[in-house]
């Protein structure tokens, strides 16, 4: 129990201690030095013409602002008549169908699906071990289609 006592008076003497310590130094501390003055600068700023940029080049082209929704949309209407078909709809996917239709009659069924996943395996299996191991299931991953950069 004295311990205890001893522990709360000796923290209680120290955070008034601290208190009396840091009272006695907020007078000394120097204000702020006023700011620098603001410079002028050596020339005035070339005018802009309404047509030309201050360099004599021509000004940059206007871009049209379309939404991600007016892209997507120009995307799928592939015969630009501002419609969107069902058959406009079905092209993109037409190829990737018919690469998995086996048989060529229309429908795929599990079996068909169940073969050219297993040969996606087959082919992904480098080692020819029967399973994947991170590595050879990373090769497995979807080519994504390069972004063009920017000619800015």
């Amino acid at each position: 129990m004295l311990r205890f006592i001893a522990g709360a008076v000796s923290a209680l003497l120290l955070t008034v201690g601290g208190f009396f310590v840091w009272k006695g130094q907020a007078g000394t501390e120097d204000p702020l030095p006023p700011p620098p003055p603001p410079r002028m600068l050596s020339a005035p700023a070339p005018m802009l013409q309404p047509d030309r940029s201050p360099r004599g080049l021509p000004p940059p082209p206007q871009a049209t602002e379309k939404s991600k929704e007016e892209k997507r949309f120009a995307r799928a209407d592939k015969d630009k008549d501002g419609r969107i078909t069902l058959e406009e709809l079905y092209q993109p996917r037409r190829k990737a169908f018919a690469k998995l239709d086996g048989n060529g009659d229309g429908r795929l069924s599990f079996e068909e699906w169940a073969a050219s996943t297993g040969e996606k395996l087959r082919k992904a299996d480098a080692d020819r071990s029967g399973w994947l191991s991170p590595r050879e299931y990373e090769a497995t991953k979807p080519k994504t289609k390069a972004k063009p950069k920017c000619r800015c």
